[in-house]
């Protein structure tokens, strides 16, 4: 039966999945297990292995996903718990290590290391592309681990980085030395005096270690990929190295290497080489050349192109190598014995079936399939690098079990006489690929001489002996076991070929005069010659080991902690990508001008009035305002609609709550979003003409909001009740508070907002949830006032006693303030700053300063939190009101750090969950406020700044502090909590407006 997990939200690199897999599937009763992310491609892959489920197709890029086939349910807590533990024992394998610095966006990853010159790319290829793009923007090299990334954007991005003056290698670029410097896989060699530009990735390791084995040393060893030399890419990172080789002086000698080229472009860098002013030998994989020329070398293996580099080098011979074999136990020709060679990478596995083929005089090569470079007769030569072996699984450099596997197989075959296998040392390959090998091949040794048969196990070692697995441990394993170890792969395959009674020659070449072609060379860049003469400074996206490797060898790097931007969508990632390079001008500077007007705003309370004599709409009938984007009565939720009946009986449109409803479902009344009319609500944002609203203005941009009174606690209107009791408060309001907190405001001339912010946060208030501080600084403004005004002793009682009682009381001043200076902010119609959020109950909407009064929807969610007694999740509405104005101002939930006494009551969890969050946040926000500082944040100011385009990349959206309202009018609030908007209400927005800049896809 097939049981799937769904992490949400948890990212990890391909490579740990793979391990973790094959750890999981060792569990007795497990049939089948795969864990992977959920992207497009992985999805496909579980389908391919009849692992797709219901839950697998529903979860998104940054999910990952176990789905295992088991004999018993119970087996899936075994299995979760494996996996727990294995994340563990990584975290904790990581701790202590000095390790890249990590972060978990470019942004960050470049203000770390502003003059990055490298990206190490190693994330899934359906992403790749994009992020070497922008690479390339932020005038960056590029080395490309990633694989599945199409011609068409490997070409581009190629094209790209030329006219730059730049270089991709890549993309499935598994090698590459810069500076002395490993990336990728690779191998600890001496630097030295010789250049390697080559089209492989094992080739180059094979070329290098021999050359470090021989005592000479790599400078630089630049992998372009595989398909660079393919007719759609003409060789554009070839050529390029190839000038860049050129220009740098201390390249003696140069090596070109490249699997088979496509004819046109082999030509072309033949004819380019023919000019090159140094040494020059090349190797194009399947040739077998007949001559040298002077100074322009052409070889058939790559033991050859490395002796012949040291060779030049010294200025004297250097002579092949030898293999310690007794020949006398040799297969004669006649017995018609074969080789089964398994290979680590594609480069070694065709040169051993080149090999073969012409010692077995095969004219006409078999075509590759399957990851068999050869597959003729018994004869077989694979890559299991390839792929189709690849897919879902550990590389075999990483992994033994495909390649025991295969060598079982083998044994199955009588006529098998010699099995040839490569074993990687080296950075990224398995710590003691020898000694997981050695059982299998001693079970299989017994298993032949029990069966009265020879079977002979040929290897090289590709190493050096500074290597962490350590060369002559690798070897002396092997040869202690009775294995046939060569220093070369060329020599193992000439032993492999002997040992069934065969052999191929080589041509002893004569030395040519050189035949230069009219080629005039390129000019090499200043940034490929400063790439080429000076140790990288790399952001390594992708696996954090290319990176640890990196600043052993004294480089500098930064850990990008890379989860699929934008959820995945790739169609919204190249959405961001025109915007952040959109030309017609810069959307960063239109942002920080938003946000530069709400740092100079001054919003100051001017008065309290009824709502119809500021709000004019009010006056045109029987009109209510509501929170959150339009929405239909018939489609409120009940608290809202709740609160709808109230202001009815408040307006005294009807006496009674039969002909209140009777009225609302006429149609008769107007319902218009408080938004619409510079105003805000809380919870259902209830605002009728005769409720007492207070008037705050923002003097810098002179714009008013309005928001009405707090009612308290208990059962109040914006909750949803409606009872007389709520009603006669309300009235109160309009005919007592509201008049004398008007008098006592205008009394004062006014009152600034910004001071009481600065002193109650301060204080402990994070102004949503938490504003005690606030209304008791209000309240001391009043107060004094108050007391000296004409008016009834009880009424003075009352409205103080009130003030002094209603914690909350403060909200709604802030509501109205935030609502004054977005306001003003979004006089800048352009940019991706959020300047509303607020929600109806059924949809949340947001608004941003490039797309003016527009709103982008989805679907509101229910808060997550503490409930008062009694109540749980099944009785909570989903989220309401206006309130969210303050998040986008930059407090509530944005400034969750500032109130600690209030993280529990939401939540949170306490003081260390509260850092994270408004940390969070950081990363969607482009500045801080000045105006407001937090002491319990380092005396840091408050976030500011929410850019829809970084919640869409980072799939991090805003946090929300809400008070939960019962789903049924008339209870009132059940708890309060957190809540986040969806994200498509941003993903609408960043599409809406690159379509109005005029992005197409």
């Amino acid at each position: 039966m097939l049981k799937t997990v769904v992490k949400k939200g948890s990212y990890h690199d391909s490579v740990v999945l793979m391990l973790l897999t094959n750890q999981i599937s060792t569990i007795e009763g497990v049939n089948k297990v795969s864990i992977m992310m959920a992207t497009p491609a992985n999805k496909d892959i579980f389908k391919q292995s009849g692992l797709d489920t219901e839950e697998l197709m529903e979860s998104t890029a940054n999910d990952m996903v176990v789905v295992a086939d088991v004999n018993d349910d119970s087996l899936l807590d075994t299995i979760m718990t494996e996996v727990d533990e294995f994340f563990k024992k990584q975290s904790t394998a990581n701790e202590g290590k000095k390790g890249a610095e990590s972060v978990k966006s470019w942004d960050k990853a470049l203000a770390k290391m502003p003059d990055a010159d490298l990206a190490v790319i190693s994330i899934p290829g359906a992403y790749a592309a994009l992020e070497a793009d922008r690479a390339l923007d932020e005038g960056m090299n590029v080395f490309m681990f990633s694989d599945n990334v199409s011609i068409e954007d490997e070409k581009s991005l190629k094209e790209k980085a030329h006219k730059k003056g730049l270089a991709v290698m890549g993309p499935d670029c598994g090698t590459s030395i810069i500076q002395g410097v490993p990336v990728a896989f690779t191998n600890n060699v001496t630097p030295g005096s010789i250049g390697i530009i080559g089209a492989s990735g094992t080739g180059i390791q094979e070329l290098t270690t021999i050359i470090d084995r021989l005592g000479e040393g790599v400078k630089n060893a630049i992998g372009t990929g595989g398909r660079d030399l393919s007719k759609e890419v003409g060789g554009i990172t070839m050529l390029d190295m190839i000038d860049a080789m050129e220009g740098d002086d201390s390249v003696k000698v140069l090596i070109v290497i490249s699997k088979p080229p496509a004819k046109e472009v082999r030509e072309k860098i033949s004819a380019r080489l023919s000019v090159f002013k140094k040494p020059v030998i090349t190797l194009f994989l399947g040739e077998k050349p007949e001559y040298h020329e002077e100074n322009f070398y052409h070889t058939y293996t790559l033991d050859e192109a490395a002796r012949l580099a040291v060779s030049l080098v010294r200025g004297e011979e250097v002579k092949e190598g030898e293999v310690e074999v007794d020949k006398s136990e040799f297969y004669p020709a006649e017995a018609k014995k074969t080789i089964k060679a398994y290979y680590s990478g594609g480069t070694l596995a065709g040169e051993a079936a080149m090999l073969i083929k012409e010692a077995l005089d095969m004219k006409v090569p078999p075509q590759k399939a399957e990851g068999f470079m050869l597959n003729t007769d018994g004869h077989i030569v694979v890559d299991l690098g390839d792929d189709v072996y690849t897919q879902g699984k550990p590389h075999p450099m990483i992994d033994p079990a495909k390649r025991i596997e295969c060598m079982r197989e083998a044994m199955d075959d009588a006529s098998t006489g010699v099995v040839l296998l490569d074993i990687m040392l080296g950075y990224g390959s398995h710590e003691d690929m020898a000694g997981a090998l050695l059982p299998a091949i001693e079970e299989l040794q017994e298993k032949a001489k029990a069966e009265g048969r020879k079977i002979f196990f040929v290897a090289t070692v590709c190493g050096t002996r500074r290597d962490y697995q350590g060369y002559d441990e690798a070897v002396n394993k092997m040869k202690a076991a009775g294995v046939i170890v060569c220093e070369t792969n060329k020599l193992a395959v000439r032993t492999a070929i002997q040992a069934i009674g065969l052999d191929f020659t080589e041509p002893k070449k004569e030395i040519r005069p050189k035949q230069a072609a009219d080629v005039t060379p390129g000019t090499p860049s200043e940034k490929l010659l400063k790439m080429l003469s000076e140790k990288p400074k790399i952001i390594n996206i992708g696996l954090k080991s290319f990176a640890e490797v990196a600043e052993q060898f004294g480089c500098e790097a930064v850990q990008y902690d890379w989860m699929p931007p934008a959820g995945g969508n790739v169609e919204l990632i190249k959405t961001l990508n025109f915007l952040r390079n959109y030309e017609g001008f810069d959307i960063d500077e239109a942002n920080r001008a938003v946000i530069a007007k709400v740092v100079a705003s001054q919003p100051v309370i001017k008065n309290v009035v009824l709502a119809k004599t500021v709000i004019k709409e009010l006056n045109e009938g029987k009109v209510i305002l509501h929170a959150g984007p339009p929405i239909e009565y018939k489609n409120m939720p009940d608290p809202v609609q709740g609160s709808c009946v109230g202001a009815v009986l408040f307006e005294e449109w009807a006496d009674n709550e039969a002909d209140a409803r009777k009225l609302l479902e006429s149609g008769e009344v107007k319902f218009i979003p408080c938004h619409h009319v510079k105003a805000v609500g809380p919870m259902g944002g209830i605002t009728s003409a005769n409720m007492a609203v207070f008037v705050v203005e923002n003097v810098t941009d002179g714009n008013e909001a309005y928001c009405t009174m707090n009612e308290g606690i208990g059962k109040v209107l914006r909750f949803g009740a409606y009872s007389e009791e709520v009603v006669e408060r309300l009235r109160w309001m309009r005919d007592i508070l509201g008049p004398t907190l008007g008098r006592a405001i205008q009394e004062l001339g006014g009152i600034n907002v910004n001071p009481l912010v600065a002193k109650a946060i301060a204080m402990g208030d994070e102004f949503h949830q938490r504003n005690i501080a606030a209304s008791l600084a209000f309240l001391k403004e009043v107060a004094p006032v108050i007391t000296k005004l004409e008016m009834d002793e009880k009424d003075r009682y009352d409205v103080i006693k009130f003030l002094s009682d209603t914690d909350q009381f403060f909200l709604n001043i802030m509501m109205a303030s935030g609502k004054a200076v977005m306001d003003g902010a979004r006089t800048l119609t352009e940019g991706t700053i959020v300047t509303a959020m607020c929600r109806n109950g059924v949809e949340f909407g947001i608004r941003i300063a490039g797309m003016g009064d527009e709103w982008f929807t989805g679907p509101v969610n229910v808060p997550q939190g503490l409930y008062f007694t009694g109540y749980d999740g099944e009785d909570a509405c989903p989220d309401m009101g206006d309130s969210a104005i303050t998040e986008t101002f930059g407090v509530g939930g944005m400034a969750m750090i500032a109130a600690p006494a209030v993280t529990r009551f939401v939540g949170a969890g306490g003081y260390e969950d509260a850092l994270r969050t408004s940390t969070e946040m950081t990363e969607i926000t482009i500045d801080r406020n000045p105006n407001f500082i937090v002491p319990n944040w380092n005396f840091q100011g408050i976030c500011l700044g929410i850019d829809a385009r970084l919640v869409v990349e980072k799939g991090i959206t805003p946090v929300i502090n809400t008070g939960i309202a019962h789903k049924i009018a008339g209870y009132g609030q059940i708890g309060a909590g957190t809540v986040h908007p969806p994200v498509e209400c941003f993903e609408k927005a960043v599409a809406a407006y690159a379509k109005k800049l005029g992005f197409t896809l």
